[in-house]
This record gives structure tokens, C-alpha cells and sequence, in this order.
């Protein structure tokens, strides 16, 4: 029986584990990357592990997420980043040089590697054929130590395409049609694996659209195949000797298989406030608009912004419209400088963004008051774009554009011919902006600069037998981490700073829970199914860890939120029948008797006014070590 593409590579990294479905495995990591808004706290795990240097093949800390530096914070972070950097031997990408997946895809990614990133949509580099998944900042830290990552050995799922898109259809709407096919929860435990005949018709940069936002089905990551195509990729940015041609065999078995002709799409749209709720640019007609903008790790290569360039060409944005536009990378804006490009959108009327994530995290570019927003992104949770009542809308760079032409969602299918978009032959490289890390004989000399607002790791707590607390909270199905702990331009400067950015969490939801479980000193929360989708930030479970939360227990959670409670210290629980949910309400007094068995067996008892409710708690061995020893950090200083 032949192998998937996806089995041959974590086959060929496992160190730790058995090579069968379900079961956790403990993988070799090739490469890591950070971001600033994740990367602080990563570092600071690192440092505490007290290894010298980091011991992977290649680690890379970018500047991408907080670049709006209002106050010191910021700029504090961004210099602590690059002294670590330069210390423990790890590539350094300065503010400006582009977003961390679009960067690292041009000139780090390598098929057949490993990689996991302080981001969740570090998938991103299975458009190269990677096996490339988001995880928390301690789960990375960890691996930059030469520690092994884990995972539950996933199921695959094959996507087969098959004829190639009509013009103007983007690879965007490929990840929409799946994600209407499949919902926010249908990947969970699964790698998307692409293959077929349409796969060639597919660009590097395209498929990385797709595995890019693989990341809202909730997989564990999604993967192309190394072709042709991804050589004269590699090849164009001078990288040709990280080719290696890689594919599933002919043989291979899959765990499920679904077939999509990319012939018969049609430009879509994710309406508010999901990205699985998918409907065409037809089905929702000319709906007046805002703002738009184009750009983020999911649609910011130099072939996007070409085809959004071309439409605006001799055009004006519509005088309803504000519309922004933020190359993914200096490489991408450099090139549309030269190529003139960048004048055709300036001319145009779009507001040209630095190459950073921006808008698409809530750092700047918030809609007016009610606004509807028409965004090239991958999420579009209810208030990320820093205005709660917006309705956001997530599409194609080439709905996007027209539509800033026209002043309402247009359909681009009706622009008639499209030009040949090819990849050039030769990308303009210039890593001048990536700091490379000191000499190891020159390690010692470089000096750790601190601000002020960085604050060290918080407290953790090993697990106790007997927990006896109160409900502090109780929130409904598909929580996200925006909801536990929100992004924007207020909130991100203060990811360095636990207690501080702890003021902040679930007040999405309700304002009052950070006193209230401050107060009650030791709390559980109760969360509905999915609980956790979304980003890889650990601060989510960080700041509920220092602000007394010992469990949470939901219907079901996302797989790397579930991770990063468990690295803190922090049970995920869930109910073993799902109607349980309703028998528990806020404030309630829960008891959870004989932990330290219950773990073992899988299987707990929760006390709730009298009853006796059965939670799950299938956790491995390491898992309970992990819990036991209070955290992943506490765990990896003792082993």
C-alpha cells in the first residue's frame, strides 16, 4: 500500500511515537518562524530554557503584525526580538521587509521540510510542499531548543482538482468552495493534501493561497505537491537547490477523498461573521460598500497584486470606497515600483499600506461605524477588524478591486478576457532587510535589550487532586481566540505584557470577567463546540492562566488552542454527553474530584449542584506530565 505525500514526510521526521492514525507523535522540526505579536513570548520561553542556541536548521523571527508603533511598546518588542535573534542564532527579518508566511515562502521554504510557526496560518508553506502547521509560541520554542513536536498522528484527506479556473476565478474561491463544503470544523485532525490534473494550473504563489486559509477549516495543515512548478518557483527567486520533486504514490490510500472541478467555480464571498458561510458574488448581488482592502499572507504575492493593478488601471475608486493595499513583501512591493504597477494603483486612488499584516489583525484600517467591508483576508470574526458592528466580507483580489471601482460587490467574471498573468522568471532579491545571527563565538557579546513593558513568563501551577471553584464564565459555540483574547491596535502592544493584556480577555464577550475571575482567585470556564478556532496565539490561554482559570470545558476545542491551555497548565475538558452543557451556568460551584486518577483512566466526574457530570480528558502520557508538572515549560526545564 502506497503512502500520501503527507505520510512520507512525517514519516520521515517521526521520533517519538508510532506511525498510526490517532495515536500522538513526536516529529523532527527543520525550520521554525515567529511574528512580534507572538514572538516576545516565544523568546522569553527559549531563554528560560537556557539553551545557548537554537539547534534547527533554520529559525526566522519577523516583524510583521505590530508596526503601528503608537507609544514605545512596539518598538521595544521589535528591538528585544532582534538582540535575541542575533544572540541564539536565529535569522532576523526587520520591520518592512514583508509579512512572515509570504517572506519565508520567497526565500526559506523548503519542500519536504518541517516547520512550525507562532502563527496559525503557517500552513501557508505546504503551497511548497511542506508539512508546515501553526502552533503556540512554547510549542516552537521548544523545537528551536531541538525538542520534538507533537501532534495526533492526522487523518489525510485527499482534494483531488480537476480542469483548471475560468478567467478571473482565484485561487481564493478554491479555499472558499471548500470551506463551504466543509464548515470551520471540518478539518480538524486532518491534512488537506491537493492532487490531480488541476494542480499544474495552480501557481506556487495560488497554492500557498490555499493552504494559507486551510487553516479556517481548522486542519492541522494542508499540503501541495513539489512539481515542475514549484522548481521554477524556487528557481525564479535563485533557490533551485531546494528542490526536491515530491508526491504521494499511485497507490496511495486516503481516509477520505473529496473532488472539486475548478472549471465550474464562480467568484464567492465569506459573508459575516465566518469564513465557512459561503455564498457567490451572483447569489449576493450589488451590494452598496465602504471600504476594501487587498492584501495579508493570503492574497499579497506579486501575481495578485498584478491582476488588482490591471483592473485599476486608468480607473478611479469609487468616491463611496476608501481602499487600501498592502504588498505582502518588499520583494512584491519593490517589483511594482519598477514595473510601474504601483503608480497604476496610486493613480487609482488606493491607499498604499507598508508590507505588513495591518488591517487584516485589526491594526488599522477599521471600517466606519456599520460598514461593509470587502477584504482579500482569511478571517473575518465578528469585531477583528476593530469595529464591531462592520460586516465583513472575504474575497478574491479580484472581486476585490472591481468592486472599488464600481462601488459595489461586482462580479470580475463579466470583465471578459484576462491576460496571461506568468510568473517572471527572475524575482528581484534582496535580503537586505534580513539580519543575519552573530557568529557563535561572538554570541556572548550581544546585549538582551528589554523595554519596559516586557514582563517575564507568567506563573504556572502544577495540577492539583482536588479543584473546587466557581463558573466564571460561560460562552456559546465557536469562540474564537479573538473573543478570549482580541487583537487590534490597542490590545496587540501588550502581548509582551501578561498581567496587562490580561485586563482584556473575554471582554468581547463580557467586560466584567477579567475582575470577575481575578476575584474568584481560581476558576472554570464553560465554552459550547470549537471552542478556540482561529489564531495560534497563546496568549489565550495565558492571560486565563494568570488570571486563575484550572480548566476548560466545552463540547469540543480547536486543536491548537486545546495545545496551548495544556502547555499552560490548563485542562481541556469535554463533555462526555454534549446536552450537559445546559446543566452548568455561570457562577454555579463545580467540584472535580480525584484529578490525578480521572486523567489516567480518561474519563472525569464534575459535581454540579448535586450531579455528577462525565467529562472526557483523553490525554497521552506526556500530556499528563505536562499537566502534572504544572505547564510545558516547568515540564521541559525538569526533562
Amino acid at each position: 500500500m502506497g503512502l500520501t505525500l503527507t505520510e512520507k514526510i512525517l514519516k520521515a521526521h517521526i521520533v517519538d511515537g508510532e506511525f498510526k492514525k490517532g495515536t500522538e507523535i513526536g516529529i523532527r522540526i527543520d525550520q521554525t518562524l515567529t511574528q512580534d505579536a507572538t514572538g516576545t513570548m516565544a523568546y522569553l520561553e527559549f531563554e528560560a530554557m537556557g539553551i545557548p542556541r537554537v539547534k534547527t536548521e533554520r529559525s526566522v523571527a519577523y516583524i510583521d503584525h505590530n508596526t503601528l508603533q503608537n507609544g514605545f511598546e512596539n518598538a521595544d518588542d521589535h528591538r528585544f526580538i532582534g538582540s535575541i535573534a542575533k544572540k541564539h542564532g536565529i535569522y532576523f527579518s526587520r520591520p518592512g521587509n514583508g509579512i512572515c508566511h509570504q517572506v519565508h515562502l520567497e526565500r526559506f521554504g523548503v519542500p519536504g521540510k518541517t516547520l512550525i510557526g507562532s502563527d496559525s496560518h503557517t500552513p501557508t508553506g505546504g503551497g511548497l510542499g511542506m508539512i508546515a502547521i501553526g502552533a503556540g509560541g512554547l510549542d516552537v520554542a521548544v523545537a528551536m531548543g531541538g525538542g520534538a513536536y507533537y501532534i495526533t498522528y492526522p487523518k489525510v484527506v485527499k482534494v483531488e482538482l480537476v480542469g483548471s479556473l475560468r478567467p478571473w476565478v482565484a485561487a481564493k474561491d478554491v479555499i472558499l468552495e471548500v470551506l463551504r463544503r466543509l464548515s470551520v470544523k471540518g478539518g480538524v485532525g486532518k491534512v488537506m493534501e491537493y492532487v490531480g490534473e488541476g494542480v499544474k494550473t495552480l501557481s506556487v504563489p495560488e497554492r500557498a493561497t490555499i493552504t494559507n486559509m486551510g487553516a479556517e477549516l481548522g486542519a492541522t495543515t494542508s499540503i501541495f505537491p513539489s512539481d515542475e512548478t514549484t522548481l521554477e518557483f524556487l528557481k525564479a527567486q535563485g533557490r533551485e537547490d531546494a528542490y526536491t520533486p515530491l508526491a504521494a504514490d499511485a497507490d496511495a490510500v486516503y481516509d477520505e477523498e473529496i473532488t472539486i472541478d475548478l472549471s465550474t467555480l464562480a467568484p464567492m464571498a465569506a459573508c459575516p461573521h465566518s469564513p465557512d458561510n459561503v455564498k457567490s458574488v451572483t447569489e449576493l448581488g450589488q451590494m452598496n460598500i465602504d471600504q476594501v482592502c487587498i492584501g495579508s499572507c493570503t492574497n499579497s504575492s506579486l501575481a495578485d497584486m498584478m491582476k488588482v493593478a490591471h483592473i485599476l488601471r486608468g480607473k478611479t475608486v469609487a468616491p463611496n470606497v476608501s481602499l487600501s493595499i498592502a504588498p505582502g513583501s518588499k520583494q512584491v512591493l519593490n517589483m511594482l515600483a519598477e514595473n510601474g504597477a504601483l503608480a497604476d494603483m496610486i493613480a487609482a486612488g488606493a491607499r498604499v499600506l507598508e508590507s505588513a499584516c495591518g488591517p487584516c489583525i485589526g491594526m488599522g484600517q477599521s471600517p466606519n461605524s456599520g460598514g461593509i467591508s470587502l477584504r482579500t483576508f482569511n478571517r473575518n470574526f465578528l469585531g477583528r477588524s476593530g469595529t464591531k458592528d462592520a460586516q465583513v466580507y472575504l474575497v478574491s483580489p479580484e472581486v476585490a478591486a472591481l468592486s472599488a471601482i464600481n462601488g459595489y460587490l461586482s462580479d470580475p467574471t463579466t470583465l471578459g478576457d484576462m491576460p496571461e498573468f506568468k510568473m517572471p522568471e527572475k524575482f528581484l532579491i534582496n535580503d537586505n532587510m534580513i539580519e543575519l545571527p552573530a557568529d557563535e563565538n561572538d554570541a556572548d557579546k550581544v546585549e538582551i535589550l528589554r523595554g519596559p513593558n516586557i514582563k517575564p513568563f507568567p506563573e504556572t501551577f502544577p495540577l492539583e487532586d482536588n479543584i473546587s471553584c466557581k463558573v466564571s464564565l460561560k460562552v456559546e459555540d465557536n469562540i474564537t481566540t479573538d473573543h478570549i483574547m482580541p487583537a487590534g491596535a490597542k490590545i496587540l502592544p501588550l502581548r509582551s505584557n501578561i498581567p496587562e493584556i490580561s485586563k482584556h480577555c473575554f471582554t468581547v464577550c463580557d467586560e466584567n470577567f477579567p475582575a470577575r475571575a481575578k476575584e474568584l482567585g481560581k476558576s472554570v470556564i464553560i465554552g459550547g463546540a470549537n471552542y478556540g478556532q482561529g489564531s495560534s496565539r497563546e496568549h489565550a490561554a495565558l492571560a486565563p492562566l494568570y488570571l486563575g482559570v484550572k480548566a476548560v470545558i466545552t463540547k469540543s476545542f480547536a486543536r491548537i488552542h486545546a495545545a496551548n491551555l495544556i502547555n499552560a497548565g490548563i485542562m481541556p475538558l469535554t463533555f462526555v454527553n454534549p446536552d450537559d452543557y445546559d446543566k452548568v451556568k455561570e457562577g454555579d460551584d463545580i467540584c472535580l474530584e480525584n484529578v490525578f486518577d480521572a486523567v489516567e483512566k480518561g474519563e472525569m466526574r464534575m459535581t454540579v449542584g448535586g450531579e455528577k457530570i462525565a467529562l472526557a480528558c483523553a490525554f497521552t502520557e506526556r500530556q499528563i506530565d505536562i499537566l502534572k508538572a504544572g505547564g510545558l515549560l516547568p515540564y521541559t526545564k525538569q526533562n
